[in-house]
Formats: C-alpha cells, sequence, structure tokens
C-alpha cells in the first residue's frame, strides 16, 4: 500500500535501506529522516538512542567499484545510477569508525564478509547450497561491514539480504590484558513470506524509565559536523583521510567538548522532532498516472537538519551541481555513458582483487529486467578461517576470537562485478533443494518482445496479487 499521510504505525520503527527500496525517496533524507509517522530511517548511515538503546546502521550494498565515489546519484536514474544509488560509499563507512562509545546494536543489509564461520556454515550451506564457493574462498559478505564489526564491536548486529535465518556468535579480541573481552551477537533473517523463519523477538536491556521518544546521538551529530567538509556529489573516486602522511588530519573522532557543544546547541533535549512532511502526492487509484519519472526532490527535514546542525545538504549540493553542469547532461550523465555496467572506466577500488569469477545465483533475489539486477553477493578476497563445528541453533550459542582476517585494509582487495550474472547464474538455481520452490522466471520484455519496457517478476507474486502470474 501506498501511504496517504493519515495513519501512524502502531509501533516505533528504525530501518536502514537495502537494495529493493525506493531509492529516489530514502536519498531525500541522507542524514535520517521519518518515512511515515513512526517510521524512522537512519539514512545512509547513522546513529540513534531509543530508551538508552544506542542504535547504529548503514544503508546500501558493497559493490567495490563504487565504494570510493561520493553520493552523485538523482534522479531521474539512468541504468548505472539506479543501481549505484543503493552502493555503501566509503564516507559513511568512514564517520562510523569515529565513533568511539559503544554501539548496542548495528544494521547493515548485506551480511560482514566471514561471519558464517561464527554460525553452523554446515547447516548454513545444507540450506544455501549456492553458497558454498564463497564460504570455502571466504568472499561472501561485506568487506566494509567486516571493518564496521571489527572496529564498532556491538553487542547485537542484524543483517538480511541473504534470505536465509542465520544466528553466529563471536567474542572479539582485547588490545589489552586488563581491557574486557567483547562479544557481538549476529542474527539474519529470512524473507517475510509464509513458512519462512522471518521474526524473532530479543529482549535488549534498556532503562525502563527512559521517555518512549526516539532520540539524536550527540557523538554521532558531533561526527556529522567534524566530517561536513569530506562531503562529495561527485563520482570521481577517492579515498578518506588516513595515517599516511598524505594528510594533515586522518582522525575525525570527535571530544567530550565538542559533544558537550551538541548538547548545548539542543539545550540539552535530543528527542527528534516529528517532522514527518509528504513530498509526493500520495496514490490514487481512481487516478492512475503511468510512466511517472521520480524527480531530485529537496526533502523540508534535511533542510531543517543541516540548517540546525550546520551541514551540506546533500541534495541540494546535487542540484547546484547538476545547474552548474547543464552543459554537460543531468548528473554528468555523459561521463556515464563512457563507463560499462561495472564501472571499469574507474579508477580501481581500494578492494582491487577481481572475483569477477564468483557467480553464485539466489533465486530468492527479485529480479530486474534481462540484467539480472544487483546479484546479492558481494565479495572480497581474504584467506578462509577454520570451519565452525557447533550444531546449528536459532540462538546465539558458542564463541570464537575473531581473526585478524576479518579486517579490512587498503589492499586487501575485492572487485564484486557480479551485478550482470544473467545466464551464467542461473543455471545454478537448482541446486537449492531445501525448502523446494518454484523457480525464478525472467522477463525481458512484454508479449510482443519489445525489451524496452522495464519490468519486475517477484517469485511471491501471489502474496502480492490475487492471481499467480507465475502459474
Amino acid at each position: 500500500r501506498y501511504y496517504s499521510g493519515e495513519k501512524k504505525a502502531p509501533v516505533l520503527t528504525v530501518f536502514i535501506g537495502g537494495n529493493h527500496e525506493a531509492s529516489n525517496h530514502l536519498q531525500e533524507l541522507p542524514y535520517g529522516g521519518w518515512v511515515a509517522p513512526n517510521i524512522y530511517y537512519l539514512g545512509y548511515a547513522g546513529v540513534v538512542r531509543f530508551r538508552g538503546v544506542r542504535i547504529g546502521g548503514i544503508s546500501g550494498i558493497f559493490k567495490s567499484h563504487d565504494y570510493r565515489k561520493g553520493h552523485f546519484e538523482c534522479p531521474p536514474y539512468n541504468q548505472q545510477t539506479i543501481r549505484s544509488a543503493y552502493h555503501v560509499r566509503n564516507i559513511e563507512v568512514f564517520k562510523l569508525k569515529q565513533l568511539k562509545r559503544p554501539i548496542d546494536i548495528f544494521m547493515s543489509h548485506d551480511w560482514p564478509r566471514s561471519i558464517y564461520h561464527y554460525g553452523n556454515k554446515k547447516q548454513l550451506l545444507k540450506m544455501k547450497s549456492f553458497f558454498r564457493q564463497e564460504v570455502e574462498s571466504n568472499t561472501l559478505g561485506s568487506p566494509a561491514a567486516s571493518e564496521l564489526l571489527q572496529h564498532l564491536k556491538p553487542t547485537y548486529w542484524f543483517s538480511a539480504h541473504l534470505h536465509v535465518k542465520f544466528a553466529a556468535f563471536m567474542q572479539h579480541e582485547t588490545n589489552s590484558k586488563e581491557e574486557l573481552p567483547k562479544a557481538t551477537k549476529f542474527l539474519a533473517l529470512d524473507k517475510c513470506l509464509p513458512h519462512r523463519d522471518f521474526l524473532q523477538i530479543i529482549d535488549v536491556e534498556h532503562d525502563p524509565n527512559a521517555g518512549d521518544s526516539l532520540e539524536y546521538d550527540a557523538e554521532w551529530i558531533a561526527i556529522l559536523k567534524a566530517t561536513n567538509s569530506l562531503v562529495n556529489v561527485t563520482q570521481n573516486s577517492w579515498n578518506m583521510p588516513e595515517n599516511n602522511g598524505l594528510h594533515a588530519k586522518w582522525d575525525y573522532s570527535v571530544t567530550e567538548e565538542a559533544i558537550k557543544e551538541v548538547l548545548e546547541e539542543l539545550n540539552h533535549d535530543l528527542k527528534i522532532p516529528c517532522n514527518f512532511t509528504l513530498t509526493a502526492a500520495c496514490y490514487d487509484p481512481s487516478k492512475p498516472q503511468k510512466n511517472m519519472e521520480p524527480v531530485h526532490t529537496i526533502n523540508p527535514q534535511t533542510t531543517e537538519f543541516c540548517a540546525q546542525f550546520g551541514l551540506t545538504d546533500i541534495n541540494d549540493r546535487i542540484q547546484q551541481a547538476k545547474e552548474e553542469s547543464s552543459g554537460r547532461g543531468e548528473c554528468e550523465e555523459e561521463e556515464e555513458e563512457e563507463m560499462d555496467s561495472t564501472g571499469s572506466a574507474e579508477e580501481p577500488s581500494e578492494y582491487n582483487t577481481d572475483n569477477s569469477g564468483l557467480s553464485s545465483f539466489n533465486p530468492d533475489e527479485i529480479m530486474l529486467d534481462e540484467e539480472g539486477g544487483d546479484e546479492d553477493l558481494s565479495t572480497c578476497s581474504v584467506d578462509p578461517s577454520p570451519d565452525h563445528p557447533p550444531e546449528f541453533s536459532t540462538s546465539f550459542s558458542d564463541i570464537r576470537v575473531m581473526p585478524d582476517s576479518m579486517a579490512v585494509s587498503s589492499d586487501d582487495a575485492t572487485d564484486s562485478n557480479n551485478e550482470e550474472l544473467d545466464k551464467s547464474g542461473g543455471s545454478r538455481q537448482g541446486e537449492e533443494r531445501s525448502p523446494p520452490e518454484r523457480s525464478l522466471k525472467r522477463i525481458s520484455g512484454d508479449e510482443n518482445g519489445n525489451s524496452s519496457i522495464k519490468k519486475i517478476k517477484r517469485r511471491n507474486q501471489a502474496i502480492y496479487a490475487a492471481e499467480d502470474e507465475d502459474k
């Protein structure tokens, strides 16, 4: 259903974006905001608080060829930007790595690389046999998420993307004997469909006396202010500052004084205002409108947030860049035409190993037209960790220390060119035997062979419509 602006979600919901959201709408809220009353989006990356629980997350999925670019995409999208709009960028990982205070819950869409070594890998491969090649070579998952996992060491980490329930329990290494070891409980859930493991209730320790309002996180706001000068709205590749002799400043973590200044700016009232605003007309089934292209929208929530904290409104900056380069085409369109679909014209990513031969296919994925869309499995090369022998459990059990191999350095490389999977991946659909389901059908055009019309075909179409078109 389309939101009409008349109802409120019964339960406060905090979420991140993946690779099947409305990118044009979420892009309006790069720093987070309300997509509907009581439903809050964390933005490209973000941290908030609720009843004393600190919740962080990063949106999108990892693709190495876009990782070092700025957030340059804007509606209307072309065949490249409709995908790159939801690809994780290094600036968001860099911001999150400036956090020093403990995180209780962290969310990412794709899994951190190597996390499968800390749960029942045998059972995972029994359920998803087409993961075997990446699991055995330790290339399944996001290297950027692994980097954050090692740095943040949250109490809980929740992911999705691979459409299977999987739990893991990881104990992190300590830097000194005096430091208490931290552990992360990882949980991924299945698709929200009948007879699938898509829900698990977890009790999280919290402050029962705290109010029921979502709150800003003062350290995160201070980090956004400190890193504002790093905002990039071009598709040029660049590296984040690091201690390598090339940058005068590389540490953008914030002091207690900077955090105190944020609190004083807010008069110690961290409550996030309930300022949801409709930015598009509500859907009216009696007045269907076909072939409407999304437009580049400046959301009042973002304008207010940026004005309050002195931040750059990314969409306003993109709009300015469009106007300044109007002779070259919207959103640098001419430059994009020089690229192939994998961005091969770009300078290589810092994760530069080519794993394009790894083309596992997930039959649970929703595909876009004949190209196959974004395949689920982002990859990175690293020496595999030992097998994890314990029996599978839906709860968090067993402990293993996270090895150094989960860290990601500038030369610990990957390049996932799996976005164009087409026929090579489709032949592997039959490898999944449990549970038995109908195979995915792809649509490349209409009944008359018109391939210019892009369509989406859901393998679970019967859930959403009265008739099952797959029959």
